[in-house]
């Protein structure tokens, strides 16, 4: 007998996911089961209060997270990224996890691990996850709850972090990276590399919130970085900005053919995966939150979302004077944080540009010896 075997690698790097996205199979799906989080982080996009009945009143019950999830595998799902706000802190999150695995999918949680308890751990054990994802704050206590504004959260998430490693799960950790952590970046790197097993990934990249709540996005704004600290910290991450050289001189679109006229989604949102929200909401990519981009499953189906409401929204197209001449044509578009969703949570419209977005794709082309094309795109 002869044949091919992959004897290890990455799920990410598995070659299956590639012939499902040609196929438009919707192998991953994100559920995202409660907005609400028992820390109030600054840069958070979606975070609710732990205890607010009207955000638990909207969330999807039990039963129904369990329909949604019977479409979901008939469909062909096989992964299931499960997240929030904070997952744990729904009573029923157990329920929720082992329903998952019950129906053979693999599953991703993202948590900060401030209530992870020891019947979490015993569950995790014996049905356990691909991985965990633990977002770190700050590995100084002052750090950390400058951020998270929650006194005694920095020793909750040593212990609940602690319980995680001990356990031998699959732990992965990460970072956001703004103003008020930014002086222990290194110490956070450290920190997670020496506890992570196969990565520890930062991202400086804060986006807006997805109520658009005004009050809330101005301390976020206030968390950003400028776009001169965002490359001064890719460069400072050997891997990360080598990957960024390798992209940028990849893709740069010299003749701006790659990306059709007025396009808006040239990209994977709705080829094979999906996110749910927490009130049943059905988006392409979890920060698509523009009104004619949201499908209610408390009113039809997941199946008839992703057959037909899906390629609606993929076809959508600006004839929007701006977008065209700028975003839709841009060389640099690929080291750019622009997307229709997030024009929208920064502009109200799909199809605008974001000033912010351009400085860090400029300051990114400049730092990776893209200067020649950076600058004749800055004349335009």
């Amino acid at each position: 007998m002869s044949g091919t075997f992959i004897s290890s690698g990455s799920l990410q790097e598995f070659p299956l996911w590639k012939s499902m996205e040609l196929k438009r199979i919707p192998f991953l799906f994100e559920l995202e089961i409660t907005a609400r989080c028992n820390l109030d982080c600054r840069h958070c996009y979606i975070n609710l209060p732990a205890t607010e009945r009207t955000a638990v009143n909207r969330e999807l019950s039990l039963d129904e997270i369990r329909g949604i999830v019977d479409e979901a595998v008939s469909l062909g799902a096989l992964w299931c990224l499960v997240t929030g706000g904070e997952p744990i802190l729904r009573d029923d999150f157990l329920e929720i996890y082992l329903y998952l695995k019950r129906k053979g999918l693999l599953v991703t949680v993202f948590t900060n691990a401030t209530l992870v308890s020891k019947e979490h751990i015993g569950v995790f054990k014996r049905f356990p996850p691909r991985d965990i994802e633990v977002s770190v704050y700050g590995v100084s206590k002052e750090t950390y709850e400058r951020i998270t504004r929650w006194p005694g959260s920095f020793a909750e998430f040593q212990r609940g972090l602690g319980l995680l490693l001990e356990s031998g799960l699959n732990v992965r950790l990460k970072a956001m990276i703004m103003r008020s952590n930014v002086h222990e970046q290194r110490e956070i790197g450290e920190f997670c590399r020496q506890r992570t097993r196969d990565f520890f990934r930062f991202d400086p990249f804060l986006h807006l919130r997805y109520d658009r709540n005004p009050v809330r996005n101005r301390e976020i704004l206030l968390e950003r970085l400028t776009p001169q600290e965002i490359v001064s910290l890719e460069k400072s991450d050997r891997e990360r900005f080598q990957a960024l050289k390798e992209k940028g001189h990849k893709t740069v679109r010299l003749e701006h053919s790659s990306m059709e006229e007025g396009k808006l989604f040239p990209c994977g949102a709705g080829k094979a995966s999906y996110s749910i929200s927490c009130d049943g909401m059905f988006r392409l990519c979890s920060s698509l939150w523009h009104p004619d981009c949201l499908y209610n499953l408390r009113e039809g189906g997941l199946t008839y979302a992703w057959r037909h409401f899906v390629p609606r929204v993929r076809a959508m197209r600006s004839e929007r004077e701006e977008y065209l001449r700028s975003c839709n044509r841009c060389d640099l578009i690929d080291l750019c944080m622009w997307c229709p969703a997030y024009a929208y949570l920064e502009t109200g419209h799909l199809d605008a540009p974001v000033e912010y977005f351009c400085e860090v794709a400029h300051a990114r082309a400049q730092a990776i010896g893209m200067v020649e094309t950076s600058n004749k795109l800055a004349e335009h």
